[in-house]
């Protein structure tokens, strides 16, 4: 008796995952990229945010995938805190459709949804119509899997254990909230705990007394996957997953104060056990975010508190490009000089991070290292779409030449965030692999460093100011490095041969050096700009 009770709850809960994991699978190829679009654009108010995270937590099924998603989102610097906050509320309400579905007694769909759902996953030669198939036969399954369990818990309604157990959860309603958070944190899924607890319900071996704790405790144990999904974050998004932390425990506090009254409400809200658990399910976190929302600002700066600390925000998009001026070019050129004077800023500030990375052996800088890349990447194809669509007016023959060398400088700024990357990616394996970097070949990039930076922040300069002469100074210094990087890079064989640098840092050292050198190339070619001599 105990293993076909263990069988037939394991492969029931099997199939209702694996039922919710091909409905989301399905849904989200039918969106495609879109979920992530509608993430960040629509959440700019907060009551637009909750809308929104509800929406997608929806269609993809999962509160946990949607706030891990939000959490990567922050990390990224896509999003800021309180717009990813505004989100998770909504996912909470988002999430309990799933438990909404299976309270009501659609058993009769399931196979039928099976079968049509496989063949048309099966058979069909449009995509579309095989993802939707997907949708369906997920659906089916999910059902099945509800059907096998609640077939299966059928004998524990003489189990004098069992009853024992839900007698004291009956009793003891933090018990059973802890039971309930525990069992989600494991298996990393809120629904399928409510799902079982619905499977209970629907036997009528639960009574909603017992069910709400358990309902209450899922809501705090499908934080883990928030608190996971932060681990090695930057300090915003870690922020991220502690409001979700907060705001859940928050409402189970408040409602397990006013539980008794809540219990008796939910009480008229349905005709039988199951639909009860769902609605409690359901109003439990849209009462939640009511009583957070008058607050929501103030919530947001409760978290700051409890996590303190200085958050650096990269400010992506263009700041300087308006598609106005585009009908007066010089005006418009001179938008675009300045956009790419930041970007050529933040790829200088890129280059210093993963240096001082290597320096200091500080993994933290890295999300901010990439961050940054994302940003200059961006701003490289804004400035060179603006340019393209400002060429398609009428310009001079100067305003022709200035265009294409912005454009090529861009590019150049562009690779000068790459290099930033990989000199980041090596310092990173300097730190995991705890290599050992000799302290004179760490001086010698440090030289090798300050110089190329200081060629690049006179490129920049000149560039700014559209200083010939200085940038004239800055092409002659080019040669400069380049002598120098050959010289470091003899000196550091040399010690290689003499066994006092071990192969695997060498090459790391050689590569570094190797990024430098073609760091001042580029800052360089931004000099030629504005000496003409790119053309």
């Amino acid at each position: 008796m105990s293993f076909a009770l263990a069988a037939g709850i394991v492969g029931g809960l099997g199939l209702f995952l694996f039922g919710i994991q091909m409905m989301a699978s399905g849904m989200q190829k039918v969106a495609g990229d879109n979920l992530r679009r509608v993430l960040g654009v629509l959440t700019g108010k907060p009551f637009m945010g909750v809308l929104t995270g509800a929406a997608v937590t929806v269609v993809i099924q999962s509160s946990s995938t949607t706030t891990a998603m939000l959490v990567g989102f922050v990390n990224a610097g896509l999003m800021t805190l309180p717009q990813a906050f505004s989100a998770i509320m909504g996912s909470n309400i988002g999430t309990t459709i799933t438990a909404q579905m299976i309270s009501f007694k659609l058993d009769f769909l399931a196979l039928p949804a099976v079968g049509i759902g496989g063949l048309l996953n099966y058979f069909s030669k449009r995509k579309l119509h095989r993802y939707l198939g997907q949708v369906i036969l997920g659906f089916g399954l999910l059902f099945t899997g509800i059907i096998t369990m609640s077939n299966t818990v059928h004998v524990l309604r003489d189990n004098p254990l069992f009853l024992d157990m839900l007698v004291r959860f009956g009793q003891q309603p933090i018990l059973g909230v802890l039971i309930a958070a525990l069992f989600t944190a494991v298996i990393q899924s809120s629904s399928a705990t409510t799902g079982i607890i619905i499977a209970l319900s629907l036997q009528e071996t639960i009574t909603i007394a017992t069910a709400i704790p358990l309902i209450l405790g899922t809501n705090i144990g499908t934080c883990i996957t928030a608190i996971i999904a932060g681990f090695g974050t930057s300090l915003s998004a870690r922020r991220t997953a502690l409001s979700h932390v907060i705001f859940n425990v928050f409402g189970v506090l408040i409602f397990l104060i006013f539980l008794k009254p809540f219990t008796a409400f939910i009480l008229g809200t349905g005709g039988t056990i199951a639909r009860q658990a769902a609605n409690a399910h359901t109003l439990f976190n849209v009462f939640t975010t009511v009583l957070i929302f008058p607050f929501f600002k103030y919530f947001v700066q409760l978290v700051t508190f409890i996590y303190p600390g200085e958050s650096v925000v990269v400010e992506f998009g263009s700041k300087y490009l308006d598609k106005r001026m585009l009908m007066t070019p010089a005006v418009a050129i001179q938008g675009a000089r300045q956009e790419l004077v930041r970007m050529a800023n933040v790829a200088r500030d890129s280059v210093r991070e993963a240096v001082s990375m290597f320096d200091k052996g500080n993994l933290k800088s890295l999300s901010h290292i990439l961050q940054l890349e994302e940003l200059i990447d961006g701003l490289e194809k804004e400035i060179t779409h603006y340019l393209q669509s400002l060429s398609q007016h009428s310009l001079t023959y100067r305003q022709t030449i200035v265009v294409s060398g912005i454009i090529n400088a861009a590019n150049d700024m562009e690779r000068i965030g790459d290099h930033a990357v990989n000199i980041a990616f090596l310092s990173e394996a300097v730190i995991e692999d705890k290599l050992v970097i000799t302290p004179v070949a760490k001086e010698e990039i440090l030289t090798m460093f300050n110089k190329v930076d200081e060629i690049t922040a006179r490129a920049i300069d000149s560039f700014s100011r559209e200083d010939r002469y200085l940038a004239r100074d800055v092409v002659r210094q080019d040669d400069i490095v380049d002598n120098l990087e050959k010289s470091l890079r003899k000196s550091h064989i040399g010690r290689i041969n003499r066994n006092e640098c071990i192969p695997e840092s060498g090459v790391i050292y050689l590569d570094i050096l190797s990024n430098l050198e073609r760091i001042a190339d580029h800052a360089t070619n931004l000099a030629e700009v504005v000496t003409g001599e790119f053309a």
